[in-house]
């Protein structure tokens, strides 16, 4: 798989593909990254876009994780200290996860977002952009909270963050689409350059296949998921025998086979007695979406398979998180 084949699968947008193109012409030294609030223990949300990381570290660029703890702060996410006792665990899961210390640098937002140069400009587009643009941008984020003035300065904080980290692209889930377009608008106003960016797909909420999955509603799997309560979980996902369900509905356990599984396996073994036709084994996802619909693969060995696969894929994260909590 050549550079731009790995920065670009399982990529729900790419803006723009001229610009990616030209990126990975010469991708060595080149630098990437996604910021992440300090808020919690990892999930597959976050997960989704540490594979693309994993991606671009492959592709040979570096990547560079921002410990957002000014912005967990504008968030009331706790105190600073609170924080930055998240972010090293973070850190820490990210690691065992798969990313390449040598290759991947972490950095906290308070190194730069406190400097005198940060706050002039961040001030300058306080005084260029309405309160409506700022909040339009951070609205999928935001959710339904009442908007406040912070809210409001989080998604100007974020464009000029992609300024200060000296990045060469940014990446996101879809729902931080309009923050970069935010600042694909805003940086040229300050003599800056324009990034690409990739966004990475939102998997559906697992009850139901409805909305995304989310730590605050619904079934989600995280980091320190027990293989029993992972296994519960996906078990009882929702799945039926189609990629496309009707009524706007999402497959959300071919999507963790899409997103999560096959980019980090080589090979995926569902495992049946001989009386239901022995084993299958399969090297791309189109295969198994396929025999899904066919009625080939049953979407209870699919699932069976699907949380051995993520099971393995978290164990180190959860061990670590055991090491850290004592």
């Amino acid at each position: 798989m050549d550079a731009y084949e790995l920065l670009t699968r399982n990529a729900e947008e790419v803006v723009t593909d001229e610009e990616v193109r030209d990126l990975v012409e010469d991708p060595e030294g080149k630098r990437a990254y996604v910021g992440y609030e300090p808020s919690g223990v990892l999930h597959l949300g976050h997960l989704l876009t540490a594979n693309k990381l994993i991606d671009l570290q492959d592709a040979g660029m570096e990547v560079v994780v921002l410990l957002a703890d000014v912005h967990a702060y504008l968030n009331e996410k706790g105190s600073f200290e609170e924080i930055r006792e998240t972010a090293e665990q973070m850190k820490a899961q990210f690691l065992a996860y798969g990313l390449d210390e040598e290759q991947a640098e972490f950095v906290y937002g308070s190194e730069f977002q406190l400097e005198d140069d940060y706050t002039l400009d961040l001030h300058h587009l306080e005084r260029e952009t309405t309160m409506n643009r700022a909040q339009r941008a951070m609205a999928e984020i935001q959710g339904d909270e009442t908007a406040k003035v912070s809210h409001l300065v989080y998604p100007l904080m974020q464009t000029l963050d992609i300024e200060y980290l000296d990045l060469d692209l940014a990446v996101g889930g879809l729902d931080q689409r309009k923050v970069h377009m935010l600042a694909r608008e805003k940086l040229p106003e300050l003599d800056y350059e324009v990034r690409p960016a990739i966004h990475t797909p939102i998997v559906a909420n697992l009850t139901d296949g409805k909305g995304k999955m989310s730590s605050s509603q619904g079934i989600t799997i995280s980091m320190e998921d027990s293989t029993e309560e992972l296994e519960e979980k996906v078990n009882s996902a929702f799945c039926p025998p189609t990629r496309d369900p009707e009524d706007d509905l999402e497959n959300p356990v071919l999507e963790l086979f899409e997103y999560h599984v096959f980019p980090r396996f080589d090979e995926i073994v569902v495992e049946r007695p001989e009386k239901y036709g022995g084993d299958l084994t399969y090297t791309d996802y189109e295969e198994l979406a396929e025999d899904l619909e066919s009625g080939e693969l049953h979407p209870a060995d699919a699932k069976g398979t699907l949380a051995a696969s993520l099971d393995e894929l978290i164990a180190p994260g959860r061990e670590k998180l055991r090491e850290i909590r004592g």
